[in-house]
């Protein structure tokens, strides 16, 4: 009888990812949405990825520590038969570590860019349209900023920018 509520839940869930993968493939092959990013949080920031970029999104699995790495660093994660690493993104972009609640979620990168890599997400805000924020002057490194209708403030984040830093490169101690 408990059953029956996780059932509806997966079932939900399984259908909101469907939707999202729908749209994501869609902006990839620009079949529309050019302007349409993936909200995330990164701890408490608010991120904008480039949906190119974004390969799924998989709820939190089992990462094994890799000893002598980088804080940032939590480990390898079985994805599907496919060894990923995981990154606490806030973590490496200089912020705190991140908590780990049951809205987090790992991104993993698209396999345009690596594949094999796997970003630690406190939660998933479903797409967002830059078209109706306003950009803001650039600050943190060169992103992109925007204020939404809400004036809540949102970092565009690249990927494949971060996949490609020598510091990313260098997991290890």
């Amino acid at each position: 009888m408990d059953s029956v509520p996780d059932q509806w839940r997966y079932g939900r869930l399984h259908e909101f990812q469907a939707r999202l993968l729908e749209r994501m493939e869609a902006a990839r092959d620009g079949s529309g949405m050019r302007d349409s990013r993936l909200g995330v949080m990164i701890g408490d920031r608010r991120c904008l990825v480039d949906l190119r970029e974004a390969g799924e999104i998989v709820n939190l699995i089992a990462v094994t520590k890799v000893p002598l790495a980088r804080d940032w660093y939590l480990g390898l994660a079985n994805v599907r038969g496919n060894l990923i690493g995981v990154v606490d993104l806030d973590r490496f972009l200089g912020g705190p570590s991140q908590t780990i609640g049951k809205e987090s979620r790992v991104l993993v990168v698209s396999l345009a860019l690596s594949g094999n890599t796997g970003f630690l997400l406190s939660r998933v805000l479903g797409l967002r349209h830059i078209q109706e924020m306003t950009e803001q002057q650039s600050g943190d490194c060169g992103r992109r900023r925007y204020l939404d209708g809400d004036l809540n403030e949102w970092v565009e984040i690249s990927l494949a920018e971060i996949v490609e830093d020598p510091r990313f490169l260098q997991v290890g101690l």
